[in-house]
């Protein structure tokens, strides 16, 4: 069989795949563009495209507000996550102390648990300490449930990347701070890009603590801005609710298509050794 056969069959493989996932996109973009009084219409396309509707949204639903605190809230928490997670997994790659399998245990066992089983919970302690409606609160609480999964992650590629390279910049006299700064960490940025990238979207689509622990429309994140727009209305307009939530998926998307040569990097570092 040729090589271009073996290209078309697997597009055609490929194609339904591709045509199921990128169908929600379709019909929240679609219904972004449409008129009000074409949003239940069957046709596939709009009879005009209504860019009014995303300078509407921008202004009738406070998107720029939201958006900004989610940028915050998103960049702190994946600032603070990598800043525990690179020292952990650089310690659980390089040494061997007591405890340290248990230890890697109860990273993988902590990732069981969803923040909505301890939402309850953490909502009574801030209550205590007098915490609620505070972005850096929020911030923190997203460090601290996506800190497993980036320890795991980063120990599992810094394992891979060879001893002997720092051993020998240690005999080159450079100190243990030298070699890890500058031999260590550049070999490990695309895994660290990739860590970053995911703990970045996990604390951007976070839903359930922000609506439990937001309480003012100042602080309201997108995803719960968004859901402003549909609860306790009569009537929802739908190409306000598709117009925000494509604004909302555009800033995670530029950012895949960014990082994607470091994510390819960094998934499948670690398969060989």
């Amino acid at each position: 069989m040729s090589k271009l056969m073996k290209s078309l069959l697997i597009w055609l493989f490929l194609l339904p795949i591709f045509a199921i996932t990128l169908f929600p996109f379709y019909v929240m973009a679609t219904t972004a563009i449409r008129p009000q009084t074409e949003v239940f219409d069957q046709s596939w396309l709009p009879t005009r495209f209504a860019w009014e509707n995303f300078v509407e949204m921008w202004t009738a639903v406070g998107f720029g507000r939201a958006l900004a605190n989610s940028l915050y809230i998103s960049t702190l928490a994946t600032a603070l996550t990598l800043i525990i997670a690179i020292p952990a997994g650089y310690a659980l790659s390089r040494y061997r102390f007591a405890g340290r399998t248990g230890f890697r245990r109860f990273l993988l066992i902590s990732q069981m648990l969803s923040p909505i089983v301890l939402v309850l919970g953490l909502f009574r302690v801030l209550v205590l300490l007098n915490a609620l409606n505070d972005a850096h609160v929020v911030a923190l609480l997203y460090a601290g449930f996506n800190t497993a999964f980036a320890v795991w992650m980063l120990e599992s590629y810094f394992s891979t990347i060879p001893r002997d390279l720092e051993m020998a910049s240690w005999m080159e006299g450079a100190s243990g701070f030298t070699t890890a700064r500058k031999v260590f960490l550049p070999l490990a940025m695309p895994a660290i890009c990739v860590t970053a990238l995911f703990t970045f979207v996990n604390s951007w689509n976070e839903f359930v603590l922000a609506l439990t622990l937001l309480r003012s429309e100042e602080n309201y994140t997108l995803p719960i801005q968004i859901l402003a727009i549909v609860s306790g209305r009569f009537s929802v307009d739908w190409h306000l609710v598709m117009a925000a939530a494509l604004c909302a998926t555009l800033p995670v998307a530029i950012l895949f298509a960014w990082m994607q040569r470091y994510m390819l990097r960094g998934l499948t570092a670690g398969a060989v050794k």
